[in-house]
């Protein structure tokens, strides 16, 4: 039986297309990330990693927002709490290990944004493979404002991808930005001018990206992100013994006959 999740929703929008969407779910509080939400969302990742109907998927917000960062009633019962730093450290880790379970996911995550991106939501689209949005939808390392250092990812993998000039100044000063400028510093790979080309925009490449072997893509995700904490000679090696080993796969018979036919391969599932 489909387990349920209080703060998200899992949902296959098109049939046997291989992409599921996975939705924060608490639109009245603009997605706020609660304590349901850190428990559940990485058994939710781990089910459609499971899943081999799964092979992309794509997280959203429900309403018009994204995400609103961590909901204020954690900061306001840890700020009250007692408890020792230790374990203080504890929680905030477990809080990075739910965040990091996009990166332990082998499908690919695509982040689909719209209006509010602020904070702790910062923290979970970096962790995430691709991101899009609207143009007007809106960006802040909020953390510093509330005499916090963002302690869940942003400053670990933010200046991987927008640089450590660009980062330090998104971090330091808190500022909103805009979709576009998110776009611009390259934050998101796609900025859309609504909400409708947005969502046709995200399927179309989840779609595309399902369509491919899943061996593959899987091996491309497990490569670039190893290959972050490797030198060049280390990622090349990664790589080759990754391959050696799926080279005698079916999908690559199966895709080499392919296009010898002029036909759409038809991969194992995982």
């Amino acid at each position: 039986m489909e387990e349920k999740y209080k703060t998200l929703e899992i949902v296959e929008k098109i049939p046997k297309s291989g992409v599921f969407y996975l939705i924060l779910n608490r639109p009245s509080q603009r997605n706020a990330l609660s304590h349901d939400f850190f428990s559940e969302f990485p058994k939710a990742l781990h089910a459609l990693d499971d899943n081999t109907e799964v092979n992309v998927i794509v997280l959203s917000g429900a309403g018009n927002h994204f995400c609103s960062g961590i909901d204020v009633s954690i900061l306001g019962s840890i700020g009250t709490n007692p408890s020792s730093g230790e374990s203080l450290r504890r929680q905030i880790m477990a809080m990075q290990d739910s965040v990091t379970a996009l990166e332990r996911c082998r499908k690919v995550v695509i982040a689909s944004i719209e209006g509010a991106c602020i904070g702790g939501a910062i923290d979970i689209v970096t962790a995430c493979d691709i991101r899009m949005c609207t143009k007007d939808a809106f960006f802040s390392v909020k953390e510093v404002d509330l005499a916090l250092a963002a302690d869940l990812g942003t400053l670990q993998r933010l200046p991987l991808i927008v640089g450590f000039g660009n980062a330090m100044e998104l971090a330091l000063t808190g500022r909103i930005f805009s979709g576009l400028e998110a776009k611009e510093l390259g934050l998101v790979s796609r900025a859309f001018n609504s909400k409708l080309e947005l969502h046709d925009g995200v399927r179309d490449v989840a779609q595309a990206i399902a369509s491919k072997s899943p061996l593959a893509v899987i091996g491309t995700k497990s490569v670039l992100l190893k290959s972050r904490d490797l030198t060049v000679d280390q990622g090349l090696d990664y790589v080759a013994t990754l391959n050696s080993a799926r080279l005698f796969s079916n999908d690559l018979s199966e895709a080499v006959m392919a296009h010898m036919q002029k036909r759409k391969p038809l991969f194992s599932k995982l």
